[in-house]
């Protein structure tokens, strides 16, 4: 499975959703969230001063945006960015990717330490913001809670914890609460999970940043497919037929934004995406 390059020069790609026909993203060092074709041609949405990540909409159709630095969920009505809600309550850390479910809940994680500055690895939190923006966490002692997906049912949300090496599942109740922690697959030795997406028979694909693939478990953790690229692979996406993957030569934001080596990559998919994202 050799991918093929869609777009170069980015900065760092994050948060790659499909909608509408387009890959939605973040350019996070660059702070402006793109839309693109599946031409490779692309287009500004918004600009977003404190670094945007994670994406998702609204039952309404308007643009969830997580701002990491500021540790706010951005809700852009087309034309202006206003605060959905504040996390720096809640959140140890910067604000990173997040899943948004069909009632307009957003999952929200945090870095829970300051990884670029060397600081010791400590947990943190998942916090649940609902349509109307209220914030609360939901789940408690998870270690650098990552890219994260929804089950088609609705049920299950399953989180890319990085530094423990892990999916873990959380069933999700009705009124938006989590359940308990299980483990949903341990990743190969040496993988670690950042972004990941769900496909329609019932697989989790994840990018590994450590090393250089993007790889699909099944939830006893077995290996299925892996596509190998040059650099880190930092975050994933399935369309109907494709799956896009998102690399960076570096993550550090120094580093990232003056060396632009961040990619769009496509490869076709053994099965289309499915649930949320």
């Amino acid at each position: 499975m050799k991918p093929e390059l869609l777009l170069d020069g980015l900065c760092f790609g994050e948060g790659p959703r499909w909608r509408d026909g387009h890959l939605w993203l973040s350019d996070m060092h660059a702070h402006q969230v793109l839309r693109m074709a599946p031409d490779g041609s692309v287009e500004t949405i918004v600009e977003v001063p404190n670094c945007p990540s994670g994406l998702g909409w609204l039952p309404g159709g308007e643009l969830l945006i997580v701002s990491m630095e500021d540790r706010r969920v951005l809700r852009y009505d087309g034309t202006q960015l206003h605060t959905h809600a504040d996390l720096s309550q809640l959140a140890d850390f910067h604000c990173n990717d997040m899943v948004v479910d069909a009632q307009g809940r957003a999952y929200v994680g945090n870095f829970g330490y300051d990884i670029n500055n060397d600081a010791p690895p400590t947990t943190t939190q998942l916090i649940c913001v609902e349509p109307d923006g209220a914030a609360r966490v939901v789940a408690q002692d998870v270690l650098f809670p990552n890219g994260a997906v929804i089950t088609e049912n609705g049920k299950t949300l399953i989180l890319a914890e990085t530094f423990a090496g892990c999916l873990s599942a959380f069933p999700i109740e009705a009124n938006g609460d989590l359940g308990p922690k299980r483990l949903w697959a341990e990743l190969p030795e040496g993988a670690v999970p950042d972004g990941i997406c769900l496909d329609a028979a019932g697989g989790v694909w994840v990018a590994s940043p450590s090393t250089n693939n993007c790889l699909r478990l099944t939830e006893s953790g077995v290996v299925t497919h892996e596509v190998s690229v040059d650099r880190g692979a930092f975050a994933c996406m399935l369309s109907e037929t494709h799956l896009y993957i998102l690399t960076s030569k570096s993550s550090k934001p120094a580093a990232a934004a003056k060396e632009k080596g961040a990619q769009v990559l496509r490869v076709t998919a053994p099965y289309a995406g499915a649930g949320l994202p």
